[in-house]
Formats: structure tokens, C-alpha cells, sequence
């Protein structure tokens, strides 16, 4: 199979059963994440069907065992339940409809006591913080809300648009090393993370259930333990840019601290394990939503979030239609197309519908929030068009009409198909 420099398949193929693109990206370790880094892209097997949709179709075929795997979660819990009533797990998350469903579960149904975290959005909306709000307040749960240095914040997140087209990734990196930097502080070897990442294409088996584990064996597709491999912070990459440069550039070891990982040494001496809590109980994002909306009175945006249809995913961040309009610049993957994706795979869409979906919504311009983003990473619209352009492949984009469109779109590839 032939790739582009960035590791794109040259050749567009879009999924027989949920009409995701091959070029969905798989993620990469974001610490070394430049402009030559080569992507991993989701799997389609001999009959056309993304490894996404082949992995989601054992939640729901009897592969798995439910109850056993329920049974596992007690057991877990059990084992780290801690009488007196001190923190015994963390969840983090943001109060939206996936972090509501673990705590609240975890709490009153398991009897635990989860101490929740969160690494502030880049730009609250309105909804977000009143729904973190509610998360705590009718939810019932104590949490660290942390927020970085606004100034250093800004300058990754221009820094990553810029060199990657990739506004979201401090927010990425912040959060991921927040919470294992909490459960080192309070001394909580257990945190839950949400669905296995199997759910979304990455090549792990179903019975994977850490995120991360104890030993330095990780099955092959799992996380890493040390996402610096051993080398130095300074060497690392923040924005696409060398952690050093920033040093050099007068920024500070302690403007950079919330962003340097947890020394996997003191992850493996506390026995920290993070577990995905979409191993022990079926994972459904819908379902999450309706879960959320009855226990702490989660509540949708009034309107259609931009560049979809839904009204309830990622909608905390001011920055987050332009997290997935960047996607759609670099993949030609909209936020209509990922969403409707997924809930083809659980059942809630067909594939008919889902293009329709797709023709209407995808790749809109997140208009909404488009002077605080921009004012956010210091640029003019003109600017991150033109910027915005350099980061569509050739061979996904073609100009018409002083227009771009896709050169393949997925309603044209199954007429021809």
C-alpha cells in the first residue's frame, strides 16, 4: 500500500458498514509528534469493514461475557475499596456524559470513593462549565480542577496550529499527565479511563483492560509506560516544537512542569494501573448521554453543534470545533462522519443515514466560537486560512470552482463501489 510522507494511504477507501475514511488516524505518542511523523491509520479488512466496526461488533455478539466481566470490576473494586472513606480511585474527565456515567457508577453503585480531576478546558463554553458544575454539585463528588498557566497554554496550543494544525494537543498532554500526577500526590494506585481504544480502530485486542500496567510487559498495543522512551523532557516535542527551543527562548522548568509526564520509576514503585472502564461494562456513547441527562441533569447545547448533528459530544471547549475542523483539513474525516461512525457501530444509525449525515454536516466552519478561538492563538481568520490550506493533502483535496471539495467523497465512492 502506498503512503504519503505523513503515512496516509495515497489510495481513499471509505468503510462498507460506517463510511469512515481509511485515513482516520490512530494517534501517535504526541511528545515526539513533528511535522514528519508518520501516522498509523485505521485497518479494513478483505471485505471492506474498518477494524473499528470488527472490534465494536463484539460488544454486542455474545464474545463477551458481561457479567463476568462486571464480576471483575467487584473484585477490582474490592480489592481497593477503602473503608475509612479515603479517595481509592480516580476518574477524570470533564462532567460530560462519559465521566459521568463512570463516577456515578462507581460511587453508587459500586461503593467506591472516586476522587474526580480535571485539566480545565483551553475556552469554557457556557454549557461545559455549567455541566461540570452539575457533575459536581448534583453528582455528588469532590475534584481538582486544574488550570494552566494561560500564558504558556496559548503559546503551545498557536505553536501546535501552526506546526501540526493540531490546536487540541496541550489540552491532549495536560490531561494525561494530570491525573497521573494525582494519583501520585494522594497516593490512589487506581484510575479508570474510559472506552478501550480498540473501539475506534487501534489494533488492541478486546481483552485488553489496562490503559497501564504495573509491570514493564505491556502487551504489544497498549500504552507506554514512559512516553519519553527514556530520554530527556528537553528533548521531547510540545506543539511540534523541541522543549528545549522553548527554554532557550526564556520560558521557565517551572512553566513547563504541568506538561512533563510522571517519572514512570514512581508509577511502577506506587503500583498505579490505570483500567479502562469500557472493559468491564458495555461502552455506548448514546447510552452515556441519556445516563448522564438522568443523574446530574447533563444538558445539551440548544442547537446542533457545528459540523454535526448531535447536540451533546465535546462541547465543553471553545476550541473543540476547531479541533475536529482541523482533522477534516489534514484527513478529510469530519465530525459528522466520526459521530455518525460510531453510532452506526452501536446501532443507533444505518449506513444510509449516516451519509446523509455526512453530506449535510461535514467539514461546516466552526463559526460559533471562531473569534475566541482565533483571538486565543493570536492570529487573523486570513491567516489560518492560509495556514488551514497548506495542511490539505493533495491526495485527498482537489480545488473546483475556487472551491475545495474532496476527491473522492464517500456518497460518490459507493455508487462506484
Amino acid at each position: 500500500m502506498k503512503l504519503n510522507k505523513n503515512g496516509l494511504p495515497l489510495t481513499l477507501k471509505y468503510c462498507k458498514k460506517c463510511n469512515i475514511s481509511n485515513q482516520l488516524p490512530l494517534g501517535t505518542n504526541e511528545y515526539f509528534h513533528t511535522k514528519e511523523t508518520k501516522q498509523k491509520t485505521i485497518e479494513f479488512d478483505a471485505n471492506g469493514v474498518c477494524s473499528a466496526c470488527n472490534f465494536n461488533k463484539l460488544k454486542w455478539n455474545n464474545t463477551i461475557n458481561w457479567e463476568e466481566r462486571e464480576k471483575e470490576l467487584v473484585e477490582l473494586c474490592d480489592r481497593n475499596r477503602k473503608k475509612n472513606g479515603e479517595y481509592d480511585c480516580i476518574v477524570g474527565g470533564s462532567g460530560g456524559k462519559d465521566s459521568v456515567f463512570q463516577s456515578f457508577e462507581l460511587k453508587y453503585k459500586y461503593k467506591m470513593n472516586p476522587l474526580t480531576v480535571t485539566w480545565t478546558p483551553h475556552i469554557y463554553t457556557n454549557i461545559g462549565w455549567q455541566n461540570f458544575q452539575s457533575w459536581l454539585n448534583v453528582g455528588g463528588f469532590d475534584n481538582f480542577l486544574f488550570t494552566p498557566n494561560g500564558k504558556v497554554q496559548r503559546k503551545f496550543t498557536r505553536e501546535a496550529t501552526i506546526n501540526l494544525m493540531h490546536p487540541f494537543q496541550p489540552f491532549i498532554l495536560g490531561q494525561k499527565t494530570f491525573v497521573l500526577k494525582m494519583a501520585n500526590k494522594f497516593d490512589i494506585p487506581l484510575i479508570f479511563y474510559g472506552e478501550n481504544p480498540g473501539e475506534y480502530g487501534r489494533a488492541i485486542s478486546f481483552k485488553e483492560k489496562k490503559f497501564l500496567n504495573r509491570s514493564s510487559e505491556l502487551s504489544k498495543n497498549a500504552y507506554v509506560l514512559d512516553p519519553l522512551n527514556g530520554k530527556k523532557f528537553e528533548d521531547a516535542f510540545i506543539g511540534g516544537k523541541k522543549v528545549a527551543e522553548y527554554l532557550d527562548e526564556g520560558m521557565s522548568q517551572n512553566d513547563l512542569l504541568a506538561y512533563k509526564p510522571l517519572d514512570p520509576d514512581i508509577i511502577i514503585k506506587k503500583n498505579i494501573e490505570i483500567y479502562y472502564f469500557g472493559y468491564f461494562r458495555r461502552f455506548v456513547p448514546q447510552e452515556n448521554f441519556y445516563y448522564a441527562t438522568k443523574n446530574t441533569n447533563f444538558q445539551v447545547n440548544p442547537e446542533r453543534t457545528e459540523g454535526t448533528y448531535s447536540k451533546y459530544n465535546s462541547i465543553d471547549d471553545k476550541v473543540d470545533g476547531f479541533h475536529y475542523y482541523t482533522r477534516y483539513l489534514k484527513f478529510g474525516i469530519g465530525r459528522a462522519m466520526f459521530e455518525s461512525a460510531q453510532e452506526i457501530r452501536n446501532g443507533h444509525l444505518n449506513k444510509e443515514e449516516g451519509l446523509s449525515l455526512i453530506e449535510k454536516f461535514d467539514g461546516e466552519y466552526p463559526q460559533k466560537f471562531e473569534k475566541e478561538f482565533l483571538d486565543y492563538i493570536s492570529m487573523d481568520k486570513e491567516e489560518f486560512i492560509k495556514l488551514s490550506d497548506k495542511y490539505r493533502p493533495e491526495h485527498i483535496w482537489t480545488k473546483k470552482s475556487n472551491r475545495w471539495v474532496l476527491k473522492i467523497h464517500p456518497i460518490d465512492y459507493f455508487k462506484k463501489s
